[in-house]
């Protein structure tokens, strides 16, 4: 793998930890601003919408310029964002720096899978894609813990300082290592946009809103399910989200593998056993040892589904995948942010605390069922239309008998 790789997994590191770190910090910004955590809560939410919003809007302001170049500002924008958060004396401040931030995290994984894939031959794109989401799943093993730990040790402000750095490490990376990679001649944004009316690009984009939705409807309540249901102690939560990102790192990795071999199957296989393993995870949340295991599932299954969603995107968008990569990226949040509201229905409705992972299966079972419509329709486009009949196209028997 090309050592430029390297330099966008260390970009997608800093992102991930920034992304996570804010929930861990949560009771000390809150104290430190004097919000309550709801409030600080919009930190989270911030963030999501700003990666929402930010992932299309970056892509076309980027549409002018090469996609290194492209790349060198993402990560200048996540330096500023982390900066802002790092020194902001008041909550406002710490908000607009989460949302900067923010808008570096869609356009840099959508237009970084392009690079990506464009860096490797064509039998090994899934994996190189791959190879730069690791830097996201690391960082939940490494550097969420890390960033909470030193946060509360010796304040948050220097958690966010040090993930400014790691923005500064990616940024000199990508100009040492990413090749110059100018736009393909002729696409301009209409082009962009013209992949939007491909029923294979939106059915893959939604997969991806119900497939790792899945995930987040049961993750997003993990804390509570397991100090109230399986009977761990609240300081056990940190443990238990390293395993669901060693799961995730262990996933990406096979799902990158395999979806350079067979997409489609590896699709049908990571998303039918998701929705079996959220399933049972209702059952086996009242055990300590199996919560245990079936975290380090869901990781592993929901990010086997990473890498061929976002090489099922790039393969139906071919000649200008640039956007509708980076949408995709915006769709991962979107599913997070469904599934997170409906599994807080359920709870509030009183089902209870492993009722979400109920909403998680029925969620990666409806995108297992895309995935069947998806390859159905493509079968269909790639039968000829003309009926032979005795080696003559049906028109052409309607004209001899005319």
């Amino acid at each position: 793998m090309p050592l430029a790789l390297l330099a966008l997994a260390v970009g997608a590191f800093g992102i991930g930890t920034t992304e996570f770190v804010i929930m861990g910090l949560l009771p000390e910004v809150a104290a430190d601003f004097g919000v309550s955590i709801p409030t600080a809560g919009f930190l989270v939410t911030g963030y999501a919408l700003g990666v929402m919003f930010g992932a299309p809007l970056m892509t076309v302001l980027g549409t002018k310029v090469s996609r290194k170049r492209m790349l060198m500002v993402l990560m200048g924008l996540f330096i500023v964002g982390n900066l802002l958060s790092a020194i902001a004396p008041v909550f406002g401040l710490m908000l607009v720096g989460r949302v900067v931030a923010s808008l570096a995290h869609g356009a840099f994984f959508g237009i970084g899978s392009v690079v990506a894939a464009e860096l490797v031959a064509p039998d090994k794109k899934a994996g190189a894609i791959a190879m730069m989401f690791t830097g996201l799943t690391v960082a939940n093993v490494v550097g969420v813990p890390l960033g909470t730990l030193v946060g509360q040790s010796v304040g948050w402000r220097v958690t966010f300082a040090i993930v400014a750095v790691l923005g500064v490490v990616g940024l000199a990376g990508i100009a040492k290592l990413v090749p110059e990679m100018p736009k393909p001649e002729g696409v301009h944004l209409r082009h962009e946009l013209a992949a939007f009316k491909n029923v294979q690009v939106l059915l893959a984009m939604a997969m991806t809103v119900l497939g790792f939705g899945g995930v987040f409807a049961a993750i997003t309540y993990i804390a509570p399910m397991m100090t109230h249901v399986a009977g761990f102690a609240d300081g056990s939560v940190t443990w238990l989200l390293v395993l669901f990102g060693l799961g995730m790192v262990g996933g990406n990795l096979v799902g990158g593998r395999f979806a350079d071999r067979a997409l489609m199957p590896m699709l049908y296989v990571s998303l039918g056993a998701l929705a079996v393993v959220l399933a049972l995870f209702t059952l086996t949340a009242h055990d300590k040892i199996l919560s245990a295991v079936t975290i380090a599932l869901i990781g592993a299954l929901g990010f086997a589904t990473v890498p061929p969603l976002q090489k099922r995107v790039l393969d139906q968008a071919h000649g200008a995948p640039t956007l509708a990569s980076a949408v995709n990226i915006g769709a991962f949040n979107l599913g997070n942010a469904l599934a997170a509201w409906l599994g807080g229905l359920v709870i509030a409705a009183g089902l209870g605390y492993t009722a979400p992972n109920w909403v998680g299966a029925v969620l990666a079972a409806a995108a297992l069922v895309l995935a069947f419509l998806s390859a159905a329709l493509e079968r269909r486009e790639s039968t000829p239309s003309a009926v032979v009949v005795s080696g003559a196209p049906t028109d052409q028997r309607t004209a001899v008998h005319h």
